[in-house]
């Protein structure tokens, strides 16, 4: 814009020379004034660069200092010092995870039948130990309550037991179903109970002598996804692929209720407030709420993104975490109902998500055989939520502090 002006400028102060050059009386002062005014031009066109060399050199520096600042930001968040664990990446696909209840141990099944044993810290991971222990897939460990034994089933159909320390074979069932075992769950210190493929759960005691079960059911008609008790023991809450969850008496060992039938995999299975709720998941990426003991039907139903939550874990009273099949990981409140965000992300879809003895941690599986942890400590300020308007879309993208990925808003709050 500048010099289109110039170069006007200066064309008319060349007309108006050359008219005064043909005035004889005047050519004197025509010359004069003609030179005064090509000195004002050149006068004008030296202050006019002079200002646009100036303001470019500011802009320049404006952006080198703005860039310098986001290097700066980038550079101290790559050099924050470490909360959680570096990630583990397997070589094979990753079935199952499972911390020890009391030591800084992370059991990991795979789909070759071994389950490795990592310690962990902020610093590094370290594989302790390596048991090669089914013929096929390892689908389901779990660490007794005292953490001195380590349980795991399999596609192979049989149930191992194991020395969690020196990793030697303490039981073995070999034939404990008629078909391939999906999942596991610890009852008490003597007490275990297994879930197949085809819907039977049998129940089994660590001090018989034999390898015969102690209890055996089948109500559901597709595999037994998910398998949870609470403190007293009472009942054994099963979900199932059919849609339905079971309830077995313990103490009588007898089926307690059956619940209806969802039009949706039930998948996974927790227990919070106190234990007198029941939280499940759905192949459909709902959260159903069931008030303990009564199983029958759900007392609430959260709706959420539309993907398949494969696994969940309760982290405090009000608060669940949902390991999707997108690769998020999403934290939800449930008393008021509020999705807080995304915990942390996988490339693939995450399989399965354990809670580490401290209750610091979180650990999530994906598809991409790898595990990574997730600082979960803030979730403390999370606890109590207010019930004013929300927007619900705009929570299921924020991302919570523990996530790989920052708010924009959040990452570049310093430039402002």
């Amino acid at each position: 814009m500048c010099q289109t002006k110039h170069h006007q400028d200066q064309e008319s102060s060349e007309e108006e020379a050359v008219h005064m050059m043909s005035n004889t009386d005047e050519s004197d002062v025509s010359m004069s004034d003609s030179s005064s005014d090509n000195e004002d031009v050149n006068g004008n066109e030296s202050s006019i660069l002079d200002n646009s060399e100036s303001d470019i050199e500011e802009s320049q520096e404006i952006e080198d200092k703005e860039e310098d600042e986001t290097i700066k930001a980038i550079r101290n968040e790559n050099q924050r010092e470490r909360d959680r664990p570096p990630n583990i990446q397997c070589e094979d696909f990753i079935t199952d995870i499972s911390f020890h209840p009391h030591n800084n141990l992370l059991a990991v099944a795979n789909i070759v039948g071994d389950v490795l044993l990592y310690q962990y810290s902020n610093n590094e991971n370290k594989l302790i130990n390596t048991l090669e222990l089914h013929t096929k897939a390892c689908r389901d460990i779990e660490f007794s309550l005292d953490g001195n034994l380590l349980l795991s089933t399999s596609k192979d159909k049989s149930v191992m037991i194991s020395d969690a320390e020196s990793g030697k074979l303490v039981k073995f069932y070999e034939n404990a179903h008629e078909v391939p075992i999906y999942c596991l769950s610890v009852i008490d210190e003597n007490i275990f109970a297994t879930g197949d493929d085809d819907g039977t759960i049998k129940l089994w005691d660590l001090r018989e002598k034999s390898d015969k079960q102690i209890y055996k059911t089948k109500k559901n008609e597709d595999y037994i996804s998910d398998m949870v008790t609470n403190e007293p023991k009472k009942y054994l809450v099963c979900s199932s692929g059919d849609g339905s969850i079971i309830s077995i008496d313990l103490q009588n060992r007898k089926v307690h209720m059956q619940s209806e039938e969802y039009e949706e995999e039930l998948t996974c299975l927790g227990v919070f407030r106190s234990e007198t709720k029941l939280i499940s998941g759905s192949s459909k990426g709902k959260l159903f709420v069931y008030n303990w003991e009564e199983f029958g039907l759900h007392s609430d139903i959260f709706p959420g993104p539309k993907t398949s939550i494969n696994a969940l874990i309760p982290i405090t009273e009000n608060i669940v975490v949902t390991a999707c099949e997108d690769g998020n990981l999403r934290a939800t409140h449930l008393f008021p109902h509020r999705h807080l965000g995304v915990v942390g992300q996988h490339d693939l879809s995450i399989e399965n998500v354990d809670i580490c003895n401290t209750g610091q941690f979180i650990a999530s599986s994906s598809h991409n055989n790898d595990i990574k942890f997730w600082n979960i400590q803030y979730f403390e300020d999370f606890e109590k939520v207010n019930h004013k308007k929300h927007n619900k879309k705009k929570e299921l993208k924020n991302n919570l502090p523990s996530s790989n990925i920052k708010n924009a808003s959040e990452f570049f709050s310093g430039l402002c």
